[in-house]
């Protein structure tokens, strides 16, 4: 009889080694090289499975909030609590007890991707991580990471891609730092014994009915399903998602990406609107180059979707294509590639229509250049040549929206439709630009408008039926109050 198939040889196997290890936690591996020595000298002995390193779930490497700085008790802290002690090197200690644990067992110069979400991550670490030989990390993710001095990691990036860096140099090819930390999958509560007490519920009008929440729900999960099957991918920068980044990213932070540009890549792009090249700085009005509608450099933070403009459907710096354009204009997309450690793996978007071959275009926008062209509910918006949008930037940016609002707000194109059944061409009156009518719905079209914006039939005042709680589709929420209204005094 042949001899049954044990774990030591599928594991033995370097393609299902390849699969499997991503999967597997860090104490996992340990605890899988702890159970032979066969298995300690596959784990250690196999550098496929250190290749990728999420230490994220980790929870030696986690420092609690408001935690002493000199409890004692700790490991990673026996080093004396002196002045000679920095804040950095105290935050990054957890960290950095973990990495002398992987050289210890030779492993650590085998990690090529490591997450580091969330954690306390330094500066000085991630300059170490960069620069030292000790590492051979390609993907670096940083995203929510506390402690870490934005600054210092830019002079960080910038020195290593200075022209005089030595050839080879830096390793670091792809850096996860903007955008929003994968969200960790959910796995059923534990059991607990006795009663669990629920907090008071506090009564929010329609919205807080069980009914109400279920049916929101399955309306998100609709939108996000539509917007997906257009875009033919579920990578939210494909699609028109809106804002992508928690928030807008520095001026400094676009000299950097440009420093860097070709050299190491981030998990966003620089604006390519024609506003930030000063060849190409323009009016609608008049093809003279106007310096004053010069943008500097920016980070692209809004998605607007492989439809392009809402009037010419497309857009006048191009869209980017992955394989086609430099990949400088494509940004590193989440969640993180598992089995590679390559900005073109980190790049590739995944389609979701298999017969198709091409990949989807790419247009994403800086918030300066969509000012007064972009609608913040619908995601709909309009280039330079089909709406001239706001004035040039010489104002701040309250003054540019509410010229923009004023000047422009309500300004209409006229162009002719398709032929109708009975062979006379219809003209139609289409509202381009977008105006503020609601605080917190943000700039919308006039379709978002018409849609969301009605008029009290009593006051006759508009409200917006989404943001004002307790109003109705003929009446505000002041006109619903049913009690007696009286002077506030106080």
């Amino acid at each position: 009889d042949a001899t049954p198939t044990t774990l030591l040889d599928l594991l033995s196997n370097s393609l299902v080694l390849h699969q499997l290890a991503p999967y597997l936690s860090l104490s996992s591996r340990f605890a899988l090289a702890a159970t032979s020595k066969s298995f300690h000298n596959l784990v250690f002995g196999t550098p496929e499975v250190f290749r990728y390193l999420d230490l994220s779930p980790v929870k030696s490497a986690v420092i609690p909030y408001n935690a002493p700085i000199d409890s004692g008790g700790i490991s990673w802290r026996a080093e004396r609590m002196d002045e000679a002690l920095t804040e950095d090197e105290f935050y990054s200690g957890p960290l950095r007890g973990i990495f002398s644990k992987l050289a210890r067992r030779h492993v650590l110069n085998t990690v090529h991707t490591m997450v580091l979400d969330g954690l306390s991550v330094p500066a000085d670490l991630v300059r170490e991580i960069v620069a030292e030989d000790r590492f051979n990390v390609r993907i670096l993710s940083l995203r929510e990471a506390k402690h870490l001095n934005e600054r210092k990691l830019m002079q960080v990036l910038r020195y290593a891609c200075r022209p005089t860096r030595p050839e080879g140099t830096p390793k670091l090819k792809g850096l996860y730092v903007f955008g929003p930390r994968d969200s960790p999958p959910v796995d059923d509560e534990p059991v607990t014994r006795g009663r669990k007490r629920t907090p008071p519920r506090t009564p929010s009008g329609v919205m807080a009915a069980e009914g109400a929440q279920i049916g929101a729900e399955w309306n998100q999960k609709s939108s996000d399903a539509l917007t997906a099957s257009l875009a033919h991918t579920e990578h939210k920068w494909y699609q028109s998602a809106g804002r992508m980044l928690p928030r807008q990213p520095s001026s400094e932070w676009a000299e950097t990406l440009k420093a860097c540009e070709g050299i190491i890549h981030f998990d966003a792009v620089l604006c390519r609107g024609p506003r930030h090249d000063i060849t190409k700085a323009y009016t609608s009005q008049s093809a003279i180059p106007h310096p004053l509608a010069y943008l500097p450099p920016a980070v692209a933070s809004v998605a607007l979707g492989p439809s392009g403009c809402q009037t010419c459907h497309f857009c006048p710096e191009g869209p980017a294509i992955f394989s086609k354009s430099p990949q400088s204009h494509l940004p590193l997309l989440s969640p993180l590639n598992l089995h590679a450690s390559t900005i073109r793996a980190a790049q590739k978007p995944s389609t979701l229509d298999v017969t198709s071959l091409s990949p989807p275009p790419l247009i994403v926008r800086c918030e300066d250049c969509l000012r007064g062209r972009w609608c913040e509910r619908c995601n709909k918006w309009w280039d330079e040549h089909c709406y001239a949008g706001g004035v040039p930037n010489t104002l701040t940016a309250l003054q540019m929206t509410e010229m923009a609002e004023d000047a422009l707000g309500n300004m209409t194109i006229h162009h002719n439709s398709a032929m109708t059944p009975s062979g006379g061409d219809q003209a139609a009156d289409v509202k381009v630009g977008v105006k503020r009518d609601c605080f917190g719905c943000g700039p919308t079209c006039a379709s978002c408008k018409s849609r969301y914006i009605r008029s009290c039939r009593t006051c006759r005042n508009e409200y917006c039926i989404v943001d004002n709680d307790g109003s109705s589709a003929t009446a505000c929420d002041w006109c619903n109050y049913s009690g007696r209204r009286t002077r506030e005094l106080y």
